[in-house]
């Protein structure tokens, strides 16, 4: 009666020993991780409106992603192969799922979400204080004390969201280096770019879900279900208006979770991929030797450390490719955290309808690209050589491709006082002092307040009472100012709510912009496939697990870390106006000066990544130069090892241990 029992447990074992039920267990992880990481970046203008802090505070924010993987990323990287794999990736999701609800937390621990306005919500008010009145002496909103000001500032509610970001890079440590390492162990080496290519679909199906997710989010006013949005006197395309940010990190906290579920039945070994129907066979004596082996590994387990660092320190491709991969993430975290922000003051569009257009024409042709990479790879059988050059070529193409987003640019929004005149003339920017005029001058408005209206000459103006407005119609989103003495047009010379909006030919320029993504992402993608894995061939199998932390620790450390910051500070130093904080302190940016701000994003990424070809080329002649016995000579499709030079010979003599020559000459027999 036992043994029909004990048959069946063996059969669910097996089921789970599979390397393929691995992978779509991985994917799933890769799946969940990239949901959570798109959504946060797309959610990073909407924390800086709801915080009311400057960008380089929110590229702060950003990088503690970075912070968090980088306090563990080099030691799960070395240690976890010691360790029990696919459980340690299991607790690395649930890290990530509590991070995700940490970050939701302020919501519910803070008030309402009060945007800066001079006009009223009432309908029924008998005087209406905040449009053009010569007669008042008294500033709209009460000064608070000071004391108590500074106190509420002081509890700062965006540490919840730096810290559960933290958190969240803690727990993605673990996801990639020992998941690719497992599938590199277990799987047929010509399967490898496959099943890699599989795992990247993974990370842009992710995105695609979570740009959705962000759009549909960003769409929903923050405090919805609890105040009367009928009364909102904003839109989705004021720079004020926050969006629901915080749904969408209870959904990935509980998507999280769950995708970790799967890990926890997994084997720590699986058969070689090719072998299972041999499982009986194998796990005889080559098995019991394997797991002794492990066994003494664990005991020395540092012992490798230091030798295995110096040797892939003494390997010039491995340098160089960390080398181009930081330049590469620099430009690109660069694009990716504020491409959102960009997009919507170059084009006058809400953060959902950016979002959804980004999700919508860059995320397919990424996954597209990857999974064409990964095929090719496979089928063609592309040695190391020819990877180079394919990726070099490729990533070229779209470097120079990128340059024609230099020309689809748009003006900046026409605000009188700050980018044109109040005649309508275009000024000099950052000009202080001038947003008073002799249309308004009577009117003792208050000049540190931003509640745009739009007028009928096209012109915007930063408050009512700034355009001379002298009465209102309509409660809400629907009030209509008239008998504004700034507004030179004919008729009542009326204003409504919000920037003007820009013209049409704006729209076809964004759109071309978008039309070049789509090629971009294609081509870009297509070369991330050959690029990844000359990172993986120049390694030997036993540091191919460090090799694969140290490349994203230092990635961490160089790109994910800084980039957003130093960004974020330049970002602000475009800054036309500012809201303003409780006790008259500077909040969140309003408006920028979008010529400068294009010159920097763009041009930017265009140095970082341009610096990067010269490594590139010199990896292009490094490959060209060495021998790869598994790829010119031998015909069977194992993992090759690449001939070492006598300098790195040295390199790796120095305190090799006889554990690993024992392990090589084991997985040979094996």
């Amino acid at each position: 009666m036992g043994e029909p029992r004990k048959s069946v447990a063996n059969h669910g074992v097996r089921c789970f020993s599979k390397i393929k039920m691995f992978m779509v267990a991985l994917t799933g992880a890769y799946l969940s991780k990239s949901l959570s990481g798109v959504y946060m970046n797309s959610m990073l203008t909407q924390i800086e409106r709801q915080f009311n802090i400057p960008t380089s505070l929110v590229g702060f924010i950003s990088g503690s992603f970075e912070i968090g993987n980088l306090l563990l990323i080099i030691f799960v990287s070395y240690f976890g192969t010691k360790l029990h794999r696919p459980t340690v990736i299991g607790v690395g999701c649930v890290v990530m799922g509590l991070g995700c609800f940490l970050i939701s937390l302020p919501h519910f621990l803070m008030g309402r979400y009060q945007y800066e306005k001079t006009t009223s919500l009432a309908s029924n008010l008998s005087s209406n204080s905040f449009l053009c009145s010569g007669n008042r002496t008294e500033t709209l909103m009460p000064t608070p004390d000071p004391a108590e000001c500074e106190k509420e500032i002081k509890s700062s509610m965006w540490i919840y969201v730096m810290i559960g970001n933290l958190i969240r890079g803690i727990g993605e440590t673990p996801i990639m280096p020992l998941g690719i390492s497992y599938i590199e162990d277990f799987a047929k080496s010509e399967n490898s770019p496959l099943y890699i290519g599989i795992l990247e679909t993974g990370k842009i199906v992710g995105p695609l879900l979570g740009l959705f997710l962000a759009s549909f989010c960003a769409s929903i006013y923050v405090d919805t279900g609890s105040v009367n949005t009928d009364d909102l006197t904003i839109t989705p395309t004021d720079t004020r208006w926050v969006g629901a940010w915080w749904v969408g990190f209870l959904i990935c906290a509980g998507v999280n979770i769950l995708t970790s579920i799967p890990f926890f039945f997994f084997p720590k070994t699986l058969p070689k991929n090719g072998l299972e129907d041999n499982m009986d066979v194998t796990k005889s004596d080559k098995e019991e030797k394997y797991q002794e082996k492990a066994k003494k590994e664990k005991r020395g387990i540092t012992k490798d450390f230091l030798p295995f660092m110096k040797s892939l320190t003494c390997n010039p491709i491995y340098v160089l490719f960390i080398l181009i991969s930081v330049l590469q993430l620099n430009a690109f975290i660069v694009s990716f955290t504020f491409m959102t922000k960009y997009l919507e003051q170059q084009y006058g569009k809400s953060t959902a309808e950016v979002v959804f257009l980004t999700g919508v024409y860059s995320l397919p042709p990424i996954c597209i690209g990857y999974l064409t990479g990964g095929l090719i790879m496979k089928k063609f059988k592309i040695t190391v050589k020819r990877a180079a050059y394919i990726a070099f070529c490729l990533s070229l193409t779209e470097y120079l491709l990128s340059f024609s987003n230099f020309m689809w640019t748009c003006d900046d929004f026409p605000v009188a006082g700050l980018t044109t005149s109040y005649e309508g003339m275009k000024q000099p920017l950052y000009m202080e002092n001038n947003v008073l005029d002799d249309c308004n001058t009577r009117c003792n408005c208050l000049t540190k307040t931003w509640d745009p209206v739009c007028g009928d000459n096209g012109l915007a103006y930063m408050s009512a009472c700034l355009a001379g407005c002298e009465k209102s119609v309509g409660t809400g989103i629907n009030t209509v100012f008239q008998n504004c003495s700034c507004i030179g047009s004919s008729g009542n010379s009326s204003a409504v709510l919000g920037l003007c909006k820009k013209g049409p030919d704006c729209t076809i320029k964004l759109q071309y912009f978008l039309i070049i993504s789509v090629f971009g992402c294609f081509i870009y993608s297509l070369a991330a496939i050959p690029g990844y894995m000359i990172l993986l061939r120049c390694t030997k199998s036993e540091e191919k697990s460090l090799g694969v932390g140290l490349h994203a620790f230092c990635i961490r450390v160089f790109a994910g870390i800084p980039a957003p910051i130093y960004f974020g500070a330049l970002i602000d130093r475009t800054c036309l106006y500012w809201g303003s904080q409780k006790c008259g302190k500077p909040g969140a940016c309003r408006i920028y000066d979008i010529h400068n701000f294009r010159r920097i994003y763009l041009g930017l990424q265009a140095v970082l990544r341009g610096s990067s070809y010269l490594p590139a080329f010199f990896i292009v002649l490094l490959v060209r130069k060495l021998q790869v016995p598994g790829e010119a000579d031998s015909p069977e499709p194992e993992l090759a090892e690449m001939k070492l030079t006598e300098k790195e010979r040295e390199c790796m003599v120095v305190n090799r241990s006889p554990e690993v020559e024992n392990n090589r000459e084991l997985k040979t027999k094996l």
